[in-house]
């Protein structure tokens, strides 16, 4: 029997990434998998890789009716929620003499009204002693060159944790943070960087992490699997920090 035998789960961003590797750990563990994207193909994609146990519904984090439609369609196919897994977000940099309004807007509005909507949006749909987990990142404790309103918004995030445990602990809800270093996905190329500019930052960076590599999404996976499951049934309101070292040592 799996850790997430007759759960279920919904993931935000789960249509690729640490989103989509958390999935099929998630399904590996027994769990049934709502998982919640902007792009079709990509959705399309994903659920016939991760099989049965899956569904995929379409939408943005930042709309009501988009969450609304994602709740429902939950439960329509599975009933109430056992484990949400927030994570969908962007990553966007610039300079703070550099930054515009658009750039700020769009990380604010994605990885923190996006958060909280998606939060707000489930709380009906949550069991009692349901798990809740919100991607965060280490560049809400570090002062990074370019990435102040990236790290702000993350910063936002580790707050909904202790905020929203306050709110919900009655319940049995456990809300916790998982707060990735630097990952081995497609996320910097999203963010509009050139391929030269991402080797460049990711030897930069693996340079300064003890481990001297990325993680892999799988083990962001499974870190998510420990805050999801009965294991950390003594966890509240905390910020798991997986980033090989970088802010520890």
């Amino acid at each position: 029997m799996g850790k997430l035998t007759g759960k279920t789960a919904v993931i935000t961003g789960g249509n690729s990434g640490i989103g989509l590797s958390t999935a099929k750990t998630f399904i590996d563990e027994g769990a049934q998998v709502v998982i919640f994207g902007r792009d079709q193909k990509s959705l399309d994609d994903a659920v016939e890789t991760l099989g049965d146990n899956a569904i995929g519904v379409q939408g943005n984090v930042t709309q009501d009716s988009d969450l609304k439609r994602l709740f429902a369609a939950t439960k329509d196919r599975f009933g109430k929620v056992d484990i949400l897994f927030a994570n969908a977000g962007v990553a966007d940099f610039a300079p703070v003499a550099q930054a515009g309004e658009d750039h700020f807007d769009k990380v604010f509005d994605v990885n923190v009204k996006g958060v909280f909507k998606t939060v707000q949006h489930s709380i009906d749909a949550l069991n009692v002693g349901a798990s809740v987990v919100l991607t965060t990142s280490v560049s809400n404790t570090k002062g990074m060159a370019g990435m102040s309103a990236y790290a702000a918004s993350k910063a936002a995030v580790r707050s909904f944790a202790r905020s929203f445990s306050g709110e919900l602990v009655a319940r049995g809800i456990r809300v916790n943070a998982i707060s990735p270093g630097p990952v081995a996905t497609p996320i910097y190329a999203r963010a509009g960087m050139s391929e030269a500019e991402i080797d460049a930052m990711g030897k930069g960076m693996a340079d300064q992490i003890p481990l001297k590599r990325f993680a892999e999404p799988r083990e962001i996976a499974t870190a998510a699997l420990f805050l999801a499951s009965s294991d950390s049934s003594y966890v509240v309101g905390t910020e798991l920090v997986v980033d090989g070292g970088w802010t520890q040592v």
